[in-house]
């Protein structure tokens, strides 16, 4: 029996939840929620995603565009931004704050979701997102092999990269210094720009990257 939206019962708590008679496929929740619509799935359960804040904002901006600039011009791949949906399973699915995914895998991007691991996911830490909340997050994009997982923590000023090597994910956590993707090939940046209070514009980073690889 196909589900509609009426029939959901909403709750709140510290989230919204919609609360369907059964629990919701991967396949139903693209289908019935579009890119306007800040939700996840999590167990079958819709969650809505609390509102960012313009800190959150301002550096997925940046970052979208750095990174979706960089992929377009050196034709390695696809940048998606905080509205598709990566199945992790039949029940479950996450909407990473940016995603990149290589040309040779580009059969996992469909016209409503993700369905496969993305070989980058990045996530920007609010001081509103719970400590459980992401260990989850993490624990999900690990299960499904993402490659490379950037977790960008607003309120502590550090990234932790998890790099999936043969044996298991290699953690670094960094404050400071240079930040290399090993999945986007010559792609860089100082952890220092993502939490300046005044960064450098994204497309005059764009051209020092681009400059660099081009030499490289």
């Amino acid at each position: 029996m196909a589900l509609v939206i009426s029939e959901l019962r909403k709750f709140k708590e510290q989230k919204v939840a919609l609360v369907p008679p059964r629990p919701l496929t991967f396949d139903e929740f693209v289908e019935m929620f579009s890119e306007d619509d800040d939700v996840e799935l999590i167990d079958g359960t819709v969650v809505k995603r609390l509102a960012v804040q313009l800190e959150h904002e301002t550096l997925f901006g940046w970052l979208h565009t750095l990174l979706g600039n960089y992929v377009e011009a050196t034709g390695q791949g696809i940048v998606l931004g905080s509205r598709t949906a990566v199945q992790i399973h039949t029940y479950r699915g996450r909407l990473p704050d940016l995603l990149f995914v290589r040309w040779a895998r580009k059969f996992i991007v469909r016209q409503k979701g993700v369905y496969g691991a993305p070989d980058l996911v990045v996530e920007i830490i609010s001081p509103t997102d719970r400590p459980s909340d992401i260990i989850a997050l993490e624990t999900d994009y690990r299960n499904i092999g993402v490659r490379e997982i950037w977790l960008i923590d607003l309120p502590r000023k550090r990234v932790k990269v998890l790099r999936k090597k043969r044996k298991g994910y290699v953690e670094e956590v960094l404050s400071e210094g240079v930040l290399k993707s090993e999945v986007i090939k010559g792609f860089w940046l100082r952890v220092e720009w993502l939490f300046a209070e005044k960064r450098p514009k994204a497309l005059d980073v764009l051209r020092q990257i681009l400059g660099e690889a081009e030499k490289g």
